[in-house]
């Protein structure tokens, strides 16, 4: 697994070996000790999640305050343009964003560690995005900073406006929000 830290270096961009020929294809997607090698420590996950979006539908930029997700997520259909901002405020590249185009073609994983909020935009017709995460769940403490925020000036490849739920659309602005010490 080709293992590529991006312009903030805890986010990292995890490319399998994919083996393919006229049958269809094979690789791991999740291999613990190259993934526990490629971060750099220990990391165990707890929560598998599985979602289904049309194009257009962006989700995010969420996190959660208390009980903080690490998450390593991959698209097994379609494509998506994925963002994590990060929001650990003692840390050299706060409020600065990461992007990176995954799909169910080029097969890569993005690792969003813990501290960061995070989103993604639906490219393809569908997406259905994979995630693991490294904590529970816990709609007390989530949070959601607005997607188009223009203290972070996110770069989304979008074509018109986006599909976001009510949740997102009342996201706080990135000096609003609350962020982790």
């Amino acid at each position: 697994m080709k293992a590529t830290r991006l312009a903030i270096p805890d986010v990292i961009l995890l490319e399998p070996k994919v083996f393919g020929d006229e049958r269809g294809f094979f690789f791991e997607s999740f291999n613990q000790r190259q993934f526990e090698e490629a971060v750099g420590r220990p990391v165990q996950f707890v929560q598998d999640n599985h979602s289904l979006s049309s194009q257009g539908v962006l989700r995010g930029l969420h996190y959660q305050v208390k009980q903080p997700q690490g998450k390593l997520v991959r698209v097994v259909q379609g494509e998506v343009f994925d963002v994590a901002v990060d929001i650990r405020q003692h840390s050299p590249t706060f409020g600065k964003w990461v992007g990176a185009l995954l799909s169910g073609d080029n097969k890569r994983l993005l690792w969003v560690p813990e501290g960061f909020a995070h989103g993604f935009l639906v490219l393809s017709e569908t997406a259905e995005f994979l995630y693991k995460t490294t904590d529970y769940y816990a709609p007390q403490f989530e949070r959601c900073i607005a997607w188009d925020d223009s203290d972070l000036s996110i770069s989304w490849p979008l074509i018109g406006q986006p599909l976001i739920s009510n949740k997102d659309a009342q996201g706080l602005d990135f000096k609003s929000a609350e962020v982790l010490t």
